[in-house]
């Protein structure tokens, strides 16, 4: 009974240090602290995709710690709910990033990109990459924390005021319209995709983050981590160095 006890409290513990979290970086905002210079040659880009309900603060330590690794990065101000907040639909923001990039491709010789998404961001890029053509331009998708088979958490969101503002968390219920479409699509086989996901997430939990695949896609990897909540894969060093492993060599 008392190991049943400490595990619903540790359990507690780490979803009250997600909540905290994300009021941090709803409270952020979108300000831009280091901007790519796209003219310059030998371009390394990383684009990242934040997650429901963040701003681009959000991922500014992986920013930082990929900057200092030498990669080019830069993310989306996706608006939303107060014009700050990630709310919008996810195919209406995969539509975002493919205008950013194609802006993008039409000014500079940016050649093909990462793309690293978090949760809700994860599924942006996915849908971009799967529906909208992004695999001409993307070498490889991360995604971290990512709800691929929806989250029991969106059911509960969509019910309260949240569901009144917000088109994505009806998406990303499990079961939903919008993520049957986007399962039945598979990852094009010149993306390699890498799932990111923690045993200790009460966001998504495991059986949701895996990624589908036909058997023999050698494309598609699926990585468990454990003692990490859902915020933490934008903070601890430990799921960097699982990121910085997983990053394909400059193309």
């Amino acid at each position: 009974m008392f190991k049943t006890i400490n595990n619903y409290l540790r359990k507690l513990s780490l979803l009250k240090r997600d909540v905290e979290a994300y009021l941090h970086f709803a409270s952020s905002g979108n300000v831009v602290e280091h901007r790519t210079d796209f003219s310059k040659p030998g371009l390394n880009l990383v684009l990242l995709l934040h997650g429901f309900g963040t701003t681009r603060k959000s991922v500014s330590i992986l920013e930082s710690r990929l900057r200092d690794d030498g990669f080019d990065v830069f993310s989306i101000n996706f608006g939303g709910f107060l014009n700050r907040l990630n709310t919008r639909g996810i195919d209406t923001l995969a539509l975002q990033v493919k205008t950013k990039i194609d802006s993008l491709k039409e000014r500079y010789n940016i050649g093909k990109i990462t793309v690293i998404g978090h949760s809700k961001g994860g599924l942006i890029g996915r849908y971009y990459v799967t529906m909208l053509g992004g695999d001409k331009d993307v070498h490889t998708l991360i995604t971290l924390g990512t709800p691929h088979g929806g989250t029991p958490i969106a059911i509960f969101a969509a019910v309260t005021v949240i569901g009144l503002i917000s088109r994505s968390v009806w998406q990303m219920m499990p079961h939903s319209l919008f993520m049957r479409r986007l399962k039945k699509v598979p990852i094009p086989a010149s993306v390699r995709m890498i799932s990111i996901y923690s045993a200790d997430d009460e966001v998504v939990p495991p059986n949701r983050a895996r990624v589908e695949a036909p058997s023999g896609a050698d494309n598609v990897i699926n990585i468990e981590l454990k003692e990490y909540s859902h915020t933490d894969y934008l903070i601890k060093r430990g799921v960097y160095e699982v990121i910085r492993a997983a990053l394909a060599p400059r193309v």
